[in-house]
């Protein structure tokens, strides 16, 4: 009988093990920056010629390898790690030498010089897979690699390799990620003669991202701290008015190894969900932090992927994170504290959806005194002044601040007709005489689509032949609201899909009758709606954002005033 299965010889092996973990040059810098940094280095450098495709070097400060683990290293599964199969379950490591050197040797003109800093080295030579020699040599502290002709002896591959600059990038894109991943290691890169990217260590990760994603950028960021469950998420977060539809930057860790995965990306996107328009993407550096065995990061050959035990954790964990960060100032202008001397981080007497009278956002005058100790305005003491009609000004413990009143009113109706459209309907207005509003074709399927959702806010519409529709009741959020202007306004956003690309339609809905609905700018408010004003605010999610990511609140800081008045 004829055979048809046989044992694959080792250099086919290693060369089919060589295309899992090698698939390019900037595969071999990760592994082999990844090696380095397992071994204690405390300063790496790169150095590529033609995008990798003739030389990749790393060298490293890190603790080295005598001769003995010098040539093992270079057998297929030789490791320092893994000595049973539960080792591989919550390893905190990213692969030290031996994992990947044999599979990179397999496909290339390979060179190792090491040192444990004895003052002696050994050197060895391999050339696709075999090993040609073993030398001893001088050296300092540490490790030196090589590889030069990369897939030499393997040609179809080399052949799917990209352009020199395609090749770079990428191998730039690594450095700059396990940079990120470990401020207090100095790495350098070089490409063709030129620096392309040196940092110092020991930098923090805010400098760190400054050097490594630009001051620019950086300066867009505000700190992520949370915990929750078995999760504690840091890092940082890009505030919403600064985030685009292009040029984002994003970047996930689990314990410090970076890994990718759209789904949290998403989850963190939804932590800014009604603090920025639906096509900006915002900036992200997030390192979740889980007890090592909760989370498998071998479930990828180059292990770019990573599995987590409480995977529905983890993307809650990241989406409250990114929402915590958003609700300090910070998040709008990089300022300081911006409540009122005495008000704490929240107002707990005051929910957004529960209104001083009944479900209207502002209380008649009349209808509490003043000097009432019970009224929840009277909590909010210090003096408020409105300019222009438009934005509300106090002194805080930091500086001048200053509120748009109709972002304010935005964000604080937006937070409660969500809590409407998911939970009791809105009180109702019914009108002695109906609205009879004639709409365009589109409006009405917009009407008709709606309709739920105009009912739990309050309206209350039939169609009445052709094109038109009667109002028979309606909400009344504020003194100065008008109902048919709202939904006149309301109706016609729906309908040309002005809030498109919510993924919520609830949450679209909410925008846009909140956006219509609240007080505009121009409108003078008394001193007790001012004050009933900022208490909602300040007890919603967001307070520092409308739902278009625009701010809400501004802070002069009072060293800006010293300075300009030459205080400083």
């Amino acid at each position: 009988m004829a055979r048809h299965i046989a044992i694959l010889p080792d250099a086919v092996a290693d060369q089919i093990a060589a295309g899992e973990v090698v698939e390019r040059p900037a595969s071999i810098v990760k592994e082999l920056v990844e090696n380095a940094l397992d071994s204690g280095a405390r300063h790496v450098r790169v150095e590529l010629e033609q995008g990798g495709k003739t030389l990749v070097l790393v060298s490293d400060d890190g603790s080295g390898m005598g001769r003995e683990d010098a040539v093992l290293a270079l057998d297929r599964h030789a490791t320092s790690k893994v000595k049973s199969v539960a080792d591989l379950v919550g390893v905190s490591t990213f692969g030290f030498r031996g994992e990947a050197l044999p599979a990179i040797a397999s496909v290339s003109r390979f060179t190792l010089a090491t040192s444990e800093g004895d003052g002696t080295a050994t050197e060895l030579s391999v050339t696709g897979g075999r090993l040609d020699r073993v030398a001893e040599g001088a050296r300092q502290r540490g490790t030196t690699v090589a590889v030069r002709a990369v897939f030499f002896n393997t040609p179809a591959r080399r052949k799917f390799l990209r352009s020199v600059s395609s090749e770079s990038r990428a191998a730039h894109e690594v450095v700059a990620t396990l940079a990120l991943a470990h401020p207090h290691v100095g790495f350098e890169l070089h490409m063709d003669g030129a620096c392309r990217l040196v940092v110092p260590p020991e930098q923090t990760l805010e400098e760190r991202l400054s050097s490594v994603w630009g001051a620019g950028l950086s300066a867009t960021l505000v700190p992520v701290s949370y915990a929750v469950g078995a999760f504690r998420v840091t890092g940082f977060a890009q505030r919403p008015g600064d985030a685009q539809p292009t040029g984002r930057r994003t970047q996930l860790l689990v314990n410090g190894r970076p890994f990718k995965d759209p789904f949290l990306v998403r989850a963190a996107e939804a932590g800014y969900r009604s603090a920025i328009h639906p096509g900006d993407r915002p900036s992200l550096l997030l390192n979740l932090h889980v007890a090592p065995e909760d989370v498998d990061v071998n479930v990828h050959p180059a292990k770019l992927e990573v599995r987590f035990r409480d995977r529905i954790g983890a993307e809650r964990a990241v989406e409250e994170a990114v929402r915590d960060s958003l609700g300090a100032l910070a998040a709008a202008v990089h300022v300081g504290d911006w409540r009122p001397a005495g008000m704490g981080p929240r107002t707990p007497d005051v929910t957004v959806g529960q209104a001083v009278d009944g479900h209207n956002l502002f209380t008649p005058a009349a209808s509490v005194p003043e000097e009432d100790p019970t009224h929840p305005a009277a909590g909010f003491s210090v003096p408020l002044l409105q300019v222009f009609d438009t934005y509300i000004v106090y002194q805080a413990p930091d500086g001048v601040v200053i509120v748009d009143q109709h972002s304010a009113h935005e964000r604080v109706l937006y937070e409660l007709v969500m809590a409407q459209l998911t939970g009791a309907d809105s009180p109702a207005q019914r009108l002695l005489l109906p609205l009879t509003l004639e709409l365009t074709d589109e409006e009405l399927d917009a009407v008709e689509g709606h309709g739920e959702e105009l009912r739990r806010v309050g309206f209350e519409a039939e169609p009445f032949g052709g094109r038109t529709v009667l109002v028979h009741a309606v909400p009344s959020p504020h003194p100065r609201f008008d109902a048919e202007s709202c939904f006149r306004e309301t109706v016609a956003d729906l309908a040309r899909g002005r809030f498109g690309g919510w993924a919520n339609r609830l949450e679209r809905f909410a925008a846009t009758y909140a956006c219509r609905a609240a007080v505009k700018a121009g409108e003078r408010l008394d001193p007790r709606e001012l004050r009933e004003l900022l208490l909602r605010l300040f007890a919603t999610d967001l307070p520092p954002h409308d739902v278009h990511g625009r701010a809400t609140i501004v802070q002069l800081p009072r060293e800006e005033l010293e300075r300009r008045f030459g205080r400083r």
